[in-house]
């Protein structure tokens, strides 16, 4: 029996959807040389996460064992799966191969963190190979909503794993390329040990539709609008975009582009090569000279982000632009889990100014970017692998993924983030389970999520804040009574006179009483002064806020 084995690891996107980043090794337990597949974000939000940035994977596990990292290879340019690599370089230094688009992004990704955009390998797509020590790695391309989505071709020693990235089976996706059958079958032919496989949809029963069926609706709907047209949807759906751009050009409209994110991404396009016959653009500070019913904004913000296009229009004016009673707007999208509630604040928006509303409730007007529970089942039909691994999905994504490999006559693995997959010889095992989590980008900054700074956050904003400040002389007597500065606190409480003299008043007592001992006891004194300021919150205003307290001594 070989001593070397094959090993698959995610550390972010399977449990959840986002922040991807998994883990190919191949060679003796504990030396295996390793590739990596994605390194992706997480978008945070007010409830878990205020004030961070970014979330990115925990790559603790992988910076240990960065002499052993061949490379990363990135199947696409969605920030769940690009996002982060350039925020992990420092730690991994790694080479990064991706296909053109993907590349284009990524080192735009690597200068704004001053890392030198060379680091960035592209690669054509298969039958070119990249190889990585015991790996050979090929993109294979497959349709999803943004150009030259690729999955894996990875051969080891061990055999073939396909990692499918984010895909759907669109033969018609207007920009990029269509999904082949025949290349799969091709690549397949000789046996696929492993399909690792997204997720997303499996709970959809019904086939994915082309992007191809969502253009003539767009356009009925633009042409038989009256006042100015806006259309929101992903910047990064080049095709999409493409598409509402397209119809807008029929309805003899000038296409105004809104949003750093979708210059970005048309730009990125373009310049690859992927976008082509584009129709023309006006800028925004030329538009305010054109009739309002001859106009057609295309904006980011479709998941109600307070601070892209969509949201600043729904607040007033944006970039000169305004919308008005009887304009158009639409969402070319689907709202993501989670953000529901921006998006319902942007459409009350804009129904208090008069602005006629269409979503994606008909289904008219979006197609996903992912594969339904029937297309999943035709790749696997083609593919046949050994073992089908589930990823890309939340665990009740994964489960239900595994339930349909295993009825269909396939071995499912249900493997979250952290659990190891011991992939050699016919029967998959569990190897070891490695501890995984998640690292916050806050301003400039990456914390650890289990190092308290957000936890403190959450608490300042649930409980509000107290200061206590108080001051001893040489002998360790107070000089004056204590006082406080709140934060996020009513004025008054249930005595009706100002909370501040309240709390001041009751530490200036507790003070008074405390003995030498306790008084020369920073921790004492600390402690002491804290719970009597809770207390008497408490009894005040019905809630124990965070409190800290200052002390200083002028010996």
């Amino acid at each position: 029996m070989s001593t070397e084995r094959l090993i698959y690891l995610p550390l972010g996107g399977a449990g959840e959807i986002g922040m991807n980043a998994y883990v190919y090794g191949y060679g003796k337990p504990g030396k295996e040389r390793l590739i990596v597949v994605d390194m992706g974000v997480a978008f945070p939000d007010m409830d878990g996460s205020p004030g961070v940035d970014l979330i990115l994977p925990d790559i603790t596990w992988l910076a240990e064992r960065r002499d052993r990292i061949e490379a990363v290879f990135i199947t696409h340019a969605h920030e769940d799966h690009v996002g982060a690599v350039s925020l992990t370089y420092d730690r991994l230094r790694a080479p990064i191969y991706a296909r053109a688009f993907t590349a284009n992004i990524a080192r735009r990704k690597m200068e704004e963190q001053g890392h030198a955009k060379e680091t960035v390998t592209t690669v054509s797509a298969w039958p070119e190979k990249v190889t990585a020590g015991p790996f050979t790695v090929g993109f294979l391309p497959i349709s999803h909503s943004i150009p030259e989505s690729s999955s894996l071709i990875i051969d080891s020693p061990e055999g073939r794993v396909i990692h499918s990235g984010d895909f759907k089976l669109d033969e018609t996706p207007l920009v990029g390329e269509p999904f082949d059958p025949k290349a799969w079958a091709e690549v397949s032919k000789d046996g696929v040990k492993a399909l690792i496989c997204d997720s997303t949809n499996v709970f959809s029963p019904k086939p994915g539709r082309s992007e191809a069926s969502v253009g003539p609706e767009i356009t009925k709907l633009v042409q038989a609008a009256s006042g100015m047209v806006v259309a929101t949807t992903f910047a990064s759906n080049v095709a999409r975009v493409k598409t509402l751009a397209e119809a807008g050009a029929k309805a003899g409209r000038s296409i105004v582009l809104m949003g750093r994110a979708m210059k970005r991404m048309v730009e990125a396009a373009v310049e690859t090569g992927v976008l082509k016959d584009f129709p023309k653009v006006v800028k925004p500070e030329d538009a305010a000279a054109i009739p309002r019913e001859n106009l057609m904004l295309l904006v980011t913000g479709s998941q109600g982000e307070r601070r892209a296009a969509s949201a600043q229009l729904a607040r007033g004016k944006y970039q000169g632009m305004e919308l008005k009673e009887g304009d158009l707007f639409l969402f070319s999208s689907k709202t993501i889990p989670g953000n529901e509630r921006g998006v319902i604040r942007i459409i009350n928006s804009f129904s208090e100014l008069g602005v006629d509303v269409v979503d994606d409730s008909t289904g008219l007007y979006h197609v996903s970017g992912h594969a339904n529970r029937p297309d999943l089942e035709r790749l696997t039909e083609i593919v046949k692998p050994q073992i089908v691994i589930p990823m890309h999905g939340e665990h009740r994504h994964l489960r239900e993924h595994v339930k349909l490999a295993e009825a269909n006559g396939m071995t499912g693995v249900l493997a979250v983030n952290g659990m190891m997959v011991d992939l050699s010889g016919n029967q998959p095992t569990i190897a070891e389970y490695i501890e995984t989590g998640r690292t916050y980008l806050d301003g400039s900054v990456q914390i650890g999520a289990l190092d308290g700074v957000v936890r403190d956050r959450i608490r300042m904003a649930l409980n509000g804040l107290v200061v206590v400040t108080v001051i001893l002389d040489e002998e360790d007597e107070p000089l004056g009574d204590p006082w406080c500065e709140l934060m996020g606190l009513p004025e008054t409480g249930r005595s009706k006179a100002a909370l501040v003299d309240v709390l001041e008043a009751d530490l200036g007592q507790w003070l008074a009483r405390a003995g030498a001992k306790i008084i020369r006891d920073d921790e004492k004194l600390n402690e002491g002064l804290r719970r009597v300021a809770r207390q008497t919150a408490l009894d005040e205003i019905g809630k124990k806020p965070e409190v800290t307290v200052v002390v200083s001594r002028l010996s």
